[in-house]
Parts: structure tokens; sequence; C-alpha cells
């Protein structure tokens, strides 16, 4: 085995450690970063600016602000150095007047004698200041004798202090003439022309995602039945592509709808005409318990077909219309009391909603069926809330198990177990009910009652999610 053989699995592990690391970097990044379109397309624009502007900060600060403070620190303590030889070593008249007019009129400074006095001690550091340090490391450098300085005092003017054998020699010098004070020219400049690239920028992505967004409303009202006015492709190429492919979609799915409806139609006429014909058959025939069981069998029939073909047609054809779902749930109620069961209906909140109202009555209706065919005691609730609305209904029968829950909203299921099939039932009650909850934005969802039976819950979906949709007020519930 040579050596290359031997630090195989050595490579393969370190690779596999990367990727696994490189996996949890980006579960964690797919965490915390914003999932829209919208948001993420602003963020990749956003962080190449920021980045951009940190380097030139860095670059500016370490480079140009830096090095020009050094070098008007050095340049002042230069000045500082020459006054103090003068001063010690040519005679001055009295008071150093001339040496002050010197400094103030040829170098921009004003100098003071101190005489027997000691430096005071050492004042608060700023917390963050070039100039500090800088003139700090110049001054030691330059002039070589103890100095005390404050950068911080006097926003415009440095105080510098520096001792000779008796005397204090203090310095004041404008803060321009030590440290780089445009700096905030740059930064304004800077911080400005992004601000304006990314409010355009802005512009542009709304103009953009737009289209996107439109596309994705149509498409969601077009999957709840609902009509789709003023939807045309617009902008960019792949958009109006996606667009145009959903507009296609649509007319074809429009047209098979149409033509299922027609065939439904005609297989509705003729079958419905032959149970007619039975129905009149069996009227001449005598009266015997063999008629009276074929006009059961054809009134099931008739009942069974009448479920599997509202089944296929569906309710889409249903427009939107005011509903009193308090006065719904009751009038619900009375129909199983009617049926001999005790039933109870309570609804809080604003009664009225906007919904397709067959269908939502017929939704809840198979919900109540089903409770009266397996229970005694039937309980409907309804909750309203400002953006959602939930009807319950429960029941003390039975139940589901809960592993079969989901399975019982397939059309034509039966549950052998705790569901007795030889009652009627064409197995489409729940699956119907979903299809129509499904459709409006809803869902139907099964749980344990407190009763000791079924509860099923028809939840409704926010009605922010389609305050933009004109064509959407009505999602499933709403005011």
């Amino acid at each position: 085995m040579t050596s290359i053989d031997a630090g195989l699995p050595g490579i393969k592990s370190a690779f596999s450690r990367i990727g696994r690391s490189y996996g949890r970097l980006g579960t964690w990044m797919n965490a915390r970063l914003p999932k829209g379109l919208y948001a993420r397309t602003l963020l990749i624009l956003l962080m190449p600016i920021v980045l951009l502007q940190s380097v030139l900060m860095f670059v500016f600060m370490e480079r140009h602000w830096n090095l020009v403070t050094e070098r008007l620190s050095a340049a002042v303590s230069r000045d500082i150095a020459a006054l103090i030889d003068v001063y010690e070593k040519y005679p001055q008249d009295k008071d150093s007047a001339f040496l002050r007019k010197m400094a103030a009129d040829r170098l921009g400074l004003t100098v003071e004698l101190l005489p027997n006095v000691d430096l005071p001690p050492p004042g608060p550091k700023p917390f963050f200041s070039p100039l500090d340090g800088a003139l700090s490391r110049q001054i030691g450098s330059v002039v070589q004798r103890p100095f005390w300085i404050d950068t911080v005092g006097n926003s415009n003017v440095i105080e510098i202090r520096i001792k000779l054998d008796k005397n204090v020699f203090r310095v004041f010098a404008p803060r321009n003439h030590a440290y780089a004070s445009n700096s905030h020219i740059f930064i304004a400049w800077m911080f400005g022309t992004s601000l304006v690239l990314v409010a355009i920028s802005i512009l542009f992505l709304r103009n953009q995602i737009k289209p996107i967004q439109q596309l994705a409303e149509a498409a969601e009202a077009f999957g709840k039945g609902r009509d789709v006015q003023n939807f045309r492709p617009r902008g960019a190429t792949e958009v109006r592509r996606a667009a145009a492919a959903f507009l296609e979609m649509k007319r074809r799915i429009e047209r098979q709808i149409e033509q299922r409806t027609t065939m439904l139609a005609g297989v509705s006429h003729d079958m419905r005409t032959v149970l007619t014909r039975f129905k009149l058959e069996l009227a001449f025939l005598p009266e015997s318990s063999e008629t009276e069981a074929m006009r059961r069998d054809v009134d099931e029939l008739q009942s069974m077909l009448e479920a599997y073909l509202s089944f296929a047609r569906g309710e889409s054809g249903e427009g939107p219309g005011m509903l009193d779902a308090s006065e719904m749930l009751n009038e619900l109620a009375a129909h199983a009391e009617r049926q001999g069961r005790k039933a109870s209906a309570t609804f809080s909140g604003p009664p009225i909603v906007q919904a397709r109202k067959e269908a939502l009555r017929r939704c809840v209706a198979n919900l109540v069926a089903n409770a009266i065919r397996y229970g005694k005691n039937i309980t409907l609730t309804g909750n309203r809330e400002p953006r959602w609305l939930e009807i319950s209904v429960e029941d003390d029968g039975p139940g589901i198990p809960p592993e079969k829950r989901e399975e019982v909203f397939r059309p034509f299921l039966r549950l052998d177990a705790s569901r007795n099939q030889d009652q009627g039932n064409s197995g489409l009650g729940l699956s119907i009910a979903r299809d129509i909850a499904m459709a409006h934005g809803g869902d139907i969802f099964l749980s344990d009652s407190p009763m000791g039976g079924l509860r099923a819950t028809v939840s409704g979906i926010s009605l922010l999610q389609h305050s933009r949709d004109s064509n959407s007020r009505a999602p499933f519930f709403t005011a």
C-alpha cells in the first residue's frame, strides 16, 4: 500500500467533516434569513454595498485618515519643539511677547508660560481618537520632555503642556492643525450615495417583484375557485413566460371542467330518466315486501347517484354572498333534533360573514350528518375572530382512531369497525366537506371530543393574506 492510499481515508474524513459543517451552516442561515423573494433580493443587493463600504472605511481609516493625522501631529510637535528651542537658547523680552507673537502669526499657535507649576494629572482618555495616540507619540519622540495633553475638553482646540526646568510651556493649537478633520465629508458622500443607490434598487425591485406577486395571487385565487380578472403577463421575460404558461393552463383546466360538467349533466339526465321509469313501474305493482325493498333500493341508488354527481361536479360555480353563520348553525342544530338527536349551537363574534353560502352550508351539513349518523348528542360551535372563523361539530359517537383520521377523507372510504356501511352511506361526505373547505382556503381537522366522540373543525384562513386582491375579499369567511 502506498502512502497516498494510506492517506485517502483521512482525506475523505476531512471532506466529510467539511461537508457536515457546511450543511449545518446552511441550515442555520436558512433559519435566520428572510423567506420572501423581495427581502432576499434586497439582501443580495445590500450585502455587497455594506461589505464594500466596510472595506473602504478600513482602507480610509488605516491608510489615509491615520496617516494624515500622524503627519499633522508630527508637524505640530516640531513647531512646539522649535518654539521651546527658541525660548531656551535665545534671550527673550519681558513675558516672551515676541515669542507669543511669532507663534500666533507664523504658526497659528497660542503660547503661554506658566511659572513654578507642575503638570496636571492625566485626564480622561477619549473612547476613540486617533489624534490622542498620534499626538502623544509624536510629542514624546520629537520634544522628548514630560508633557500633558488634552484632546477632549474644547472640541476646536488642543491644549498641550510641556514641562521645562521651572516653568510649564502651554500651547493651544487648533484641532485641524493636528487632525484630519475633513473625513466626515468622505463618509457623508459614501453613505449618501449608498442611500440613493439603495432607494433606486428598492424601486426597481418593487417593479420586478410585483408581477411575481400578482402571478402568485392569481394562481392562488384560481386554485380556490375564484375568477381571475385583469391579469395579464408583465415584468421580466421569465415572469412573462410563467404568466403566459399559467393563463394557458387556466384555459385548459376551464375547458376540461366545462367538458366534464357537460358530460355529467348528460349522465345525470340519462340515469335519472331510468330511475324515474323504475319508480313508475314500481308504482303500478301491487304492494308487497318485495316492492317495498325495491323502492328502498331505488331511493338509495338515487341518493348515492346525487352524492357521486355532487362530488364530481363540485361547487365552483357559486359566487360569494352574505351569510349569517349563527343562524346557519341554529338551523343545522334544529335539523339534528328533528332526526331524534339532542343538539345545541353557540356562536361568538360577529355572525355575518361573506362566503359561498350553499357550499359552506353543505360543508357543515355533511359534518352534522356524520354526527347524526353515529352520535346521540351533538354540539355545534362557531368562533369568529377579526381574521379567522372556526366551526366545530362534536358528537358522542364511537369516534375515529387517530391513525385513520386522514384516511377517512379519501373518496368512497367507509370504516367498517366503527361506521356501519349498510346505512346508505356513500363514503363521500367528509371528502366533499374537505374539498369545499380547501377550495375556499380552509381545511378540516379531526380530533377527540370532550363528549367522548369525534370533533370535526372547519378552520378558515387569514383574511390579511388576501387584502391586496380585490377579487379575493371573501377567501372563506370575511366581514
